[in-house]
């Protein structure tokens, strides 16, 4: 059995870079053969590196659920010997992840907070956004309001955004929409723009965890 992670794919070689070092720092930790792979945009893709038929979990690096978790992964794993698992988000750990990116770009506790996702147009995803903020409101202690780069049902960045905020980007990895927030976070006035999530050891215990459950139902299938 191995580990594969699975991220969407930037034309940008450091947003793929990150799946790779999630997926080397998890497998790492379980114990077993991991490999990153990509929904589209980068190689390998998840049906090319599937396509050998190794027994393998996946876990996604996607932060909602959307068009990708509910038809390109699940077609993408159409019977072969894989156990998929859910979007990685909202989950604790990663609004955990934010708060120390926060506070490594310098926001302060009780700085009005701005979560800027990806956005969809997809009902589940802008639920699953709109509860991300939540746990980071939790997790940060303060004000956090919700922005998206595109999609329906949250605001745009310049409608959110005000002099003086904090903006956290719910997003893995650097790309296209990574550098969207900057740009149009400063252009609103936020005084700080926190790093986008990344490898943090908080994910990575993340996919472990997710992995470890993914592997524990596969061997009580078996069992039983």
């Amino acid at each position: 059995m191995r580990l594969v992670v699975v991220a969407h794919g930037t034309r940008q070689l450091l947003g793929n870079a990150v799946a790779s070092i999630i997926a080397k720092r998890a497998g790492r930790v379980l114990g077993m053969e991991s490999k990153a792979a990509y929904v589209e945009l980068c190689e390998p893709l998840l049906t090319d590196v599937l396509a050998d038929g190794q027994p393998s979990v996946v876990v996604p690096l996607l932060l909602s659920t959307g068009y990708h978790i509910k038809v390109d992964l699940p077609q993408a794993a159409e019977g072969l010997p894989v156990a998929m698992g859910r979007a990685l988000g909202p989950d604790p750990l990663l609004a955990s992840a934010q708060v120390s990116r926060l506070v490594n770009a310098g926001a302060v506790p009780g700085q009005p907070v701005v979560l800027v996702a990806a956005g969809s147009n997809d009902p589940s995803a802008r639920a699953d956004i709109a509860e991300a903020g939540l746990m980071l409101e939790k997790a940060w202690g303060g004000p956090v309001r919700v922005a998206t780069v595109s999609g329906s049902g949250a605001p745009a960045i310049d409608q959110v955004v005000r002099p003086g905020d904090a903006v956290s980007p719910y997003l893995l990895a650097p790309g296209f929409f990574s550098d969207l927030v900057r740009s149009r976070a400063s252009a609103a006035g936020a005084e700080i723009v926190a790093d986008v999530i990344g490898p943090h050891p908080d994910v990575i215990e993340l996919v472990v965890r997710r992995a470890a459950a993914l592997l524990a139902e596969e061997r009580s299938a078996q069992a039983g």
